[in-house]
């Protein structure tokens, strides 16, 4: 093997390092528990049975309209609608089909420079995997950031409708007050949620709506309460406060757990850093040293080797440091 071949692998390891960090070790320190879901899911399929849980919100009823025939063909293909819930969720609006042909644009263009380059198909596909998957990953940490933001503003949606309903609102009022009052992107959630009760549409059906584009443990605990409360009777504005309260205790619990993991996730980052920082510093200090690595036929196989060791020791300290609760 080259020189140049070496100086693309550590090229290529760098890249990796920096991209698993990146992904492996910026995630959220808390998490959902699965049960509770599982709970709260059921909870709600018992009483909105007669409701299409894949409804199509009105953001994807807008832009579907504003498609040529054309694209909205390449909308209905098999696999559309689960990135179109994607890209909604994120609080985007693009077409599904423009973000899969776009991945797929940039990723032969770029296989296609790295050949020429290189001729080394080692470079090229990572290449072509790492370009055409970094508008997906934008795209899941710009969901994962506006899920925790509509977590962080939910309590206080609930505060409002609380006072509102208290005041003698009516509960579709008090979902237009949420809206005009507090910031994106829960304004906008609500927004939603009125204007399409303001259109005909049902009370369930929009917050099932609703729950679609915000998957998560809160939402779905408003949703449940006031799709019961309807069904049953009740205090809504009590239920409602004590949702708030169990809300703001688990964002207590969740930056009590953050302190705790402080110390794994920074013994996280050193631990996957060292063999970086070696490799660079070897490389710089000792130029003849890693040749005997690199050249030598077996080097490769090793290198591949401690690449997947240090993916699994990644996940592994993850799967530690991340508490679900």
């Amino acid at each position: 093997m080259s020189h140049a071949s070496g100086v693309w692998i550590f090229v290529g390891l760098v890249f990796l390092a920096a991209f698993l960090l990146a992904q492996s070790l910026t995630i959220p320190v808390f998490g959902e528990n699965r049960r509770m879901h599982k709970r709260l899911r059921a909870r709600l399929a018992s009483v909105q049975s007669d409701v299409d849980l894949q409804v199509e919100s009105l953001l994807r009823k807008k832009y579907r309209k504003e498609l040529t025939p054309l694209e909205q063909s390449l909308e209905s293909l098999p696999g559309m609608q689960a990135i179109a819930r994607i890209i909604e969720q994120s609080g985007r609006s693009t077409p599904a089909y423009r973000l899969v042909l776009g991945c797929a644009f940039w990723g032969l263009a770029t296989g296609i420079a790295a050949w020429a380059l290189t001729h080394r198909w080692y470079v090229t596909l990572p290449a072509i995997v790492a370009v055409a998957a970094m508008p997906w990953i934008k795209l899941l940490r710009e969901r994962r950031r506006r899920s925790a933001q509509l977590d962080e503003q939910l309590p206080e949606a609930l505060d409002v409708i609380k006072r509102a309903l208290q005041a003698g609102h009516p509960f579709t009022q008090c979902l237009k007050l949420v809206a005009d009052d507090m910031d994106e992107p829960i304004s906008r959630e609500f927004e939603y949620i009125f204007t399409e009760i303001k259109y005909g549409g049902s009370l369930r059906h929009a917050l099932v709506g609703f729950l679609e584009r915000t998957p998560s443990v809160s939402a779905m605990a408003f949703v449940t309460a006031v799709l019961v409360q309807k069904e049953t009777g009740g205090n809504l504005a009590e239920i409602l406060s004590r949702i708030t309260a169990v809300i703001r205790g688990r964002f207590k619990l969740h930056r009590h757990i953050r302190t705790l993991s402080a110390e794994g996730r920074l013994s996280a980052w050193i631990l996957l850093l060292i063999p970086l920082v070696l490799f660079v510093v070897i490389w710089f200090t000792t130029p003849t040293y890693l040749p005997m690595l690199i050249d030598n036929p077996r080097g490769p196989t090793l290198i591949a080797i401690a690449v997947v060791l240090a993916v699994v020791g990644m996940l592994w300290i993850r799967s530690i440091i991340r508490i679900r609760v």
